[in-house]
């Protein structure tokens, strides 16, 4: 299992960027320190010149991975879902209740991140905060529905799709899985961001927002 892991790769839409930044060490870099920077200071104050200050390079070279910071924030978005993804099929593998692949796959999606030590390029706790405060930015565009034909969002609708499986196992006549799924993968992120920026709209404390989805799924399948 550790061998396997040490060649893991986390798959990424090939749309959302013009050369692969796993291929190179630049490539690497420009993922690690964009991660920092978004994370320090937001997404609309971040800039290609900002990023290549920070990594010690021209702005045109980092235009050889990526179109624009949309596309680079589309890749941090897919790889934060493909290692979610991943998460759950570890965590969950070795489980034969249907009921607790579920609840463990919610408490995987909903629990606070660590470092993942597979990943050395990737802080993913700083991965995690740029999700819950960017991620509908990489979406909530008007060029939505032509980027999903072309595949950019396949890494999320992949883990949803993980979810929905869960669900039909635990509850074979349910008739809206796959809105249940995607409920519990955007709640999980939208109410971090409440209990962080609007605590009194939320009752969700330190623990996350795990307890609430697990009940909130218990009650609405069983």
């Amino acid at each position: 299992m550790d061998r396997l892991l040490a060649n893991l790769r986390i798959n990424i839409p090939s749309s959302v960027y013009i050369k692969d930044p796993e291929s190179s060490d630049l490539g690497k870099r420009i993922i690690e320190h964009s991660i920092c920077l978004i994370d320090e200071i937001g997404i609309e104050a971040f800039t290609f010149k900002k990023l290549g200050d920070a990594i010690g390079s021209n702005e045109s070279s980092i235009y050889r991975y990526f179109e624009n910071k949309h596309k680079l924030l589309m890749y941090l978005c897919s790889w934060y879902w493909g290692w979610l993804e991943y998460q759950v099929v570890i965590g969950s593998f070795s489980l034969k209740d249907p009921l607790a692949k579920l609840e463990c796959a919610i408490e995987i999606i909903s629990r606070e991140v660590v470092e993942d030590s597979n990943f050395t390029f990737v802080d993913e706790p700083a991965l995690n905060r740029i999700m819950i405060n960017e991620n509908s930015k990489s979406f909530l565009t008007k060029q939505v529905d032509l980027e999903n034909k072309e595949g950019s969002f396949e890494s999320y609708k992949r883990l949803v799709s993980r979810i929905w499986e869960m669900i039909e196992a635990v509850a074979p006549d349910y008739k809206h899985p796959k809105t249940l799924a995607s409920t519990i993968v955007e709640t999980a992120l939208y109410q971090h961001f409440l209990r962080e920026h609007f605590k009194n709209v939320t009752d969700t404390g330190a623990e996350g927002p795990k307890d609430f989805l697990i009940d909130l799924v218990k009650k609405t399948l069983l």
